[in-house]
């Protein structure tokens, strides 16, 4: 007898990633920038058994400020599925997303160049 396919040995059992997002690739959190910072928002679940383990970690590595990429990184899943358990724990008011600050507009061209021109100049 062999044994299940979605059984290996040596990392046990293997979900693939729609089955953690029950089949979904989109969510309310799809336009996430990936250096958005995510904070956990103290807020108790309504139904914690709708909460997966996936998530329940998520809440946990968000009671600091992190980005949604290291959130992906600490999980080990793809992006994808992270900002689809995001954008969930998001709808139910769990997590706070914060954009990330906007950087300061680059000089112009013209500016520039009348910089070189007056260093070349001394």
């Amino acid at each position: 007898m062999t044994p299940p396919e979605w059984l290996d040995d040596d990392a046990g059992p293997v979900v693939r990633p729609y089955a953690l997002t029950r089949g979904r690739a989109r969510s309310s959190a799809d336009d996430l920038d990936l250096i958005a910072m995510v904070t956990a928002s103290g807020n108790a679940p309504r139904d914690p058994a709708e909460i997966s383990p996936e998530q329940w970690r998520i809440l946990d590595i968000t009671a600091r400020a992190t980005s949604v990429v290291d959130i992906a990184s600490d999980l080990d899943l793809a992006i994808g599925v992270v900002r689809v358990l995001l954008g969930d724990l998001q709808d139910q008011g769990l997590i706070r997303v914060r954009p990330p600050a906007q950087v300061a507009p680059l000089p112009s061209e013209r500016i520039l160049k009348e910089v070189i021109n007056g260093l070349r100049a001394l």
